[in-house]
């Protein structure tokens, strides 16, 4: 796998941003609370969304925004090499 992060701080906005280097790279599933709830920005490639146990799934590309809900399971899988996304924290 080569998922890279690095942290995001723009004024006021944090967050983290996630390169995703080839197909099949992944962001495993995971859930946050109301300090670290986020929005999810597909700023290049495109991703699959998905949910606990595949109770979900979505196909998000460039400029899809997901916005997130407090104890709500998610997780991403690259479609698409070179694929950026940005979590931009709520709270």
């Amino acid at each position: 796998m080569s998922l890279h992060e690095r942290p995001l701080a723009i004024g006021n906005l944090t967050g983290k941003i996630y390169d995703f280097d080839v197909v099949g790279d992944e962001l495993p599933l995971h859930v946050h609370g109301e300090h670290d709830i986020h929005i999810s920005i597909v700023a290049r490639g495109s991703v699959q969304a998905f949910g606990q146990d595949g109770a979900w799934e979505l196909v998000a590309h460039t400029g899809a925004v997901l916005d997130w809900e407090v104890g709500q399971w998610h997780g991403f899988l690259a479609l698409e090499p070179n694929t950026r996304l940005v979590n931009i924290v709520k709270g």
